[in-house]
C-alpha cells in the first residue's frame, strides 16, 4: 500500500488557470479584441465625462448626481477588472492567469458588482424621497445622509466580496484548471475545486443573496411607491414629467438586474457556458458602457453640463 505522504505528492496543486474566453478561433479573437477595445474606451470616456460634468457644474451638485458620480467610478472599476486581461489574452497565445491574479480579479469584480447593486438601491430611495416626499427631500437627503449612504454601499460591497474571495482562497484546486469563461468568477471556480464547496454555496446564497436580491427587492418596493405616487397626479403632463426623473435609473436597473439574476441564481445545469458568458458580457461590460449614454440621452441637465465641460477642456 502506498504511504499517505506519497499519495499527497501525486496530487498536483493548481497554481494558475487557463481562461478559455469567448472564442478559440484566431480571426474571431481579433474581432472580439477590436469590439471590446471599443466598448472599453466608450465606457471609460463616458463615465469620465459624467464625473467631469458633475464636478464642474454646480447645478449637478445634488444627491441624485452625487450617487451617479459614485456609479460612474464603480462602472470604471467594473470593466477594468476584466476587460484589459481579456484583451491581452486575445493578443497572446497564453491565456493563463495565476491563482493570486485570479483571486484578485474575482475580488474586484464581485466588489464593484455588489457596490453597484447597493448604489442602485440607494438611487431608488433617492427617487422615492424626491417624488413621494418632496417637501422633506432636503432633510432626508442632506449631504451627511448622502455621504453615509454611499459609504455604506462601498463598505458592504467590499465586505461582501471579501467574504466570498476569502472562502474561495481556502479551497484546493487539483489538476483541472480550465475556466470556461473570460474571467475568474465564483461559479466557475467552485466547479473546478476539489474541496467541499457546500459552505461556499451556502454563503453565496445567504450573503450574496442578501446583497443582490435584497438590493433588488428594496429597489422594487421603492418603485411600487413611486408608481403609486405618480398615478395620483391628475394631469398627464405632470405624470410624464415626474416619471422622466427616474426613467434613466429604471432603465439601468432593468439591464443590470435582468442579466445578473439569470447568471447567479439559475442553476448551472439549466444554462450553458455560452449563455453565462453572454449574460456576463451584458451586465459586466456592456451595462457600464450604456449607463452614461442612458443618463445623457434622457437628461438635459447632464447634456448641458457635458457641453460646458467639453468646452472647458478644449
Amino acid at each position: 500500500m502506498e504511504p499517505p505522504h506519497q499519495i499527497l505528492q501525486n496530487v498536483t496543486a493548481v497554481t494558475e488557470f487557463i481562461l478559455l474566453g469567448l472564442s478559440s478561433n484566431p480571426k474571431t479573437q481579433l474581432i472580439l479584441f477590436a469590439v471590446f477595445l471599443l466598448i472599453y474606451l466608450m465606457a471609460l470616456t463616458g463615465n469620465i465625462l459624467i464625473l467631469l460634468a458633475i464636478s464642474l457644474d454646480n447645478k449637478l451638485h445634488s444627491p441624485m448626481y452625487f450617487f451617479l458620480g459614485n456609479l460612474s467610478v464603480v462602472d470604471i472599476g467594473y470593466t477594468t477588472s476584466t476587460v484589459p486581461k481579456m484583451m491581452m489574452n486575445y493578443l497572446s497565445h497564453e491565456r493563463t492567469i495565476s491563482l493570486s491574479g485570479c483571486l484578485s480579479q474575482l475580488y474586484f469584480f464581485i466588489s464593484f458588482g455588489g457596490i453597484e447593486c447597493l448604489l442602485l438601491a440607494v438611487m431608488a430611495y433617492d427617487r422615492y424621497v424626491a417624488i413621494c416626499h418632496p417637501l422633506h427631500y432636503s432633510g432626508f437627503m442632506s449631504h451627511k445622509v448622502c455621504a453615509s449612504l454611499a459609504a455604506t454601499a462601498w463598505i458592504l460591497g467590499l465586505a461582501n466580496s471579501g467574504v466570498h474571495s476569502g472562502l474561495i482562497s481556502l479551497l484546493s484546486f487539483c489538476q483541472d484548471n480550465v475556466i470556461h469563461h473570460f474571467f475568474c468568477d465564483i461559479p466557475s471556480l467552485l466547479q473546478l475545486s476539489c474541496s467541499n464547496t457546500q459552505v461556499n454555496h451556502t454563503v453565496l446564497f445567504v450573503v450574496g443573496g442578501s446583497v443582490g436580491i435584497g438590493s433588488f427587492v428594496f429597489t422594487l418596493v421603492s418603485y411600487v411607491y413611486i408608481v403609486a405616487s405618480i398615478l395620483r397626479i391628475q394631469t398627464k403632463d405632470g405624470r410624464l414629467k415626474t416619471f422622466s426623473t427616474c426613467a434613466s435609473h429604471l432603465t439601468v436597473v432593468n439591464i443590470f438586474y435582468g442579466t445578473g439574476i439569470f447568471t447567479y441564481f439559475i442553476p448551472s445545469s439549466a444554462s450553458s457556458h455560452k449563455k453565462n458568458q453572454a449574460l456576463s458580457v451584458m451586465y459586466g461590460i456592456v451595462a457600464p458602457m450604456l449607463n452614461p449614454i442612458i443618463y445623457c440621452l434622457r437628461n438635459k441637465d447632464v447634456q448641458n453640463a457635458l457641453q460646458k465641460a467639453i468646452g472647458k477642456v478644449q
